[in-house]
């Protein structure tokens, strides 16, 4: 393993190289994570399925990649970085292959949480490998490194709503092989052999056993309480996430996630945030394509540019986050930050109602994608400031397996609402009046994540503040490094 770089102008080549390959790796499963939300409602219509089925291409991988966060450290430390990353970009290029096979929608929703299991181990992977090599330089290497990944929210509907356009919707994720085996060649090239670094660790099994299915059980039930089987799955659910919780309570620091450190008000109110930040944005990643397809009659390749402001909304805050964090504090920011993204969606109302207006719906989509991008670096620094530096390490992965469930959660939840209000739209209602009730659920968990933001901090610890910003964010990455 090469020594970290500590030169604060000259990095080494090496840097780059394995900067490159982990930027692509996080840059992908991003990309897979948005690109199939243009395309529900064809998949609907091509694999025969409802509406409140299908998302589950996109609930179900984005679930796999929250579950499968636990299992990256104790990976590493058992066949090396190397290795885990090579067969994950295996396992995420051949899965791809297998999506682009599919021949019904069952068997696509299983490839995708197949996708997303081997996708939820890259963008953390990146993370570790940039800090083992780039020391210092961290803050440095991570702005540069942010910018291709940040593009996925842009690019993911452009992509898709162009291949639906001209190609089968198979090729959302055939597309994928080509950049799949470049990056398995660009990783056997670039990427150092860290085998003989491997150690032995214990990992919670029976946490993770009862945690996966649990989770899968709840959000499956979420969406067949109507049934017999829906509410047998929802007491099963119930019955493991208790087993889960009282696990948890018995191994303490062994557990999967510590749940001693949700008892912190300020971690605790991180979490919440993060959850209803990230619930909240693919969230409105679903909907509001569905709308703009099945309301407003939209292409699927309009329907990709159309929803680009989002994307630019965010790119453009990003980089001023950072400031207006140390110049305003932490809960002025992110508070804001969550009330501009509610002033964003709020227009989908009115849209909803009485048509769609270009002007209404960029301007609201860049304010929603401003809004959302202030309120999560924020609201993260906030979550690594309460907790002690030998905590680090079990606090981000306790904090970005809550962030990441937020996704899947809120997701099925408007999914199947708006599933219901759909089919009472068969029956008598309009479509106007389906999708205005999806957007008031959806303005209504803004201000759930509005009222989160303000039980925040107004600043960092004491302690805190006294490190510079790259300093704290060194020491962040090298602490998911170790």
């Amino acid at each position: 393993m090469p020594k970290p770089s500590q030169g604060s102008d000259r990095l080494d080549p090496l840097v780059w190289k394995i900067t490159s390959v982990a930027v692509l790796g996080s840059f992908l499963a991003q990309l897979d994570a948005t690109v199939v939300n243009v395309s529900l409602s064809s998949l609907a219509v091509e694999l025969h399925s409802s509406l409140t089925a299908i998302q589950w291409v996109t609930s179900g991988y984005l679930l796999a990649l929250a579950l499968m966060l636990p299992l990256n450290g104790w990976l590493v430390e058992r066949i090396g970085a190397k290795s885990v990353y090579l067969w994950c970009f295996s396992a995420f290029t051949l899965s791809s292959g297998l999506c682009g096979l599919a021949w019904s929608a069952n068997s696509l929703i299983a490839f995708r949480i197949l996708q997303g299991m081997s996708g939820g181990l890259m963008a953390p992977m990146a993370q570790m490998m940039m800090a083992r090599v780039a020391g210092k330089n961290m803050a440095r290497i991570i702005g540069y490194a942010a910018v291709p990944v940040m593009l996925g929210p842009i690019l993911g509907p452009v992509i898709a709503g162009a291949i639906l356009q001209h190609a089968s919707w198979r090729w959302l994720f055939l597309v994928n092989l080509p950049v799949g085996v470049l990056a398995i060649v660009l990783s056997i090239l670039f990427l150092p052999n860290d085998r003989e670094e491997t150690t032995s660790r214990n990992l919670d099994l029976l946490g993770f056993f009862l945690l996966s299915p649990g989770l899968v059980l709840f959000l499956y039930s979420s969406d067949h309480l109507g049934e017999r089987a829906g509410i047998l799955t929802l007491l099963a659910s119930i019955v493991l996430l208790a087993l889960f919780f009282r696990n948890a309570v018995r191994k303490g620091n062994a557990a999967l996630i510590h749940l001693q450190l949700f008892k912190g008000k300020v971690f605790s109110a991180s979490a919440i945030t993060q959850f209803m930040s990230n619930g909240i944005a693919f969230a409105g990643q679903m909907l509001i394509p569905i709308y703009l397809i099945r309301a407003c009659g939209r292409s699927p390749s309009a329907t990709g540019w159309l929803l680009a402001p989002l994307g630019i909304g965010m790119i453009v805050s990003y980089p001023w986050m950072g400031a207006l964090t140390q110049r305003f504090g932490i809960r002025k920011v992110s508070a804001t930050g969550a009330l501009l993204a509610l002033a964003g969606t709020m227009p989908f109302i009115y849209l909803a109602s009485h048509g769609l207006s270009l002007a209404i719906l960029v301007a609201a989509l860049f304010l929603r994608g401003a809004g959302l991008s202030a309120v999560g670096i924020p609201s993260i620094s906030a979550a690594y400031s309460s907790v002690k530096r030998e905590d680090l390490p079990m606090a981000t992965t306790s904090l970005n397996i809550v962030q990441r469930l937020g996704g899947p959660t809120l997701t099925t939840l408007c999914a199947t609402f708006l599933g219901w209000r759909l089919r009472s739209a068969a029956t008598g209602s309009t479509l106007s009046t389906a999708f205005t009730a999806a957007f008031l659920l959806l303005c209504a968990l803004h201000a759930i994540l509005f009222l989160a933001a303000l039980r925040l901090p107004l600043t960092l610890d004491k302690d805190k503040k006294q490190e510079t910003p790259e300093e704290e964010s060194t020491a962040l990455f090298e602490s998911i490094a170790d």
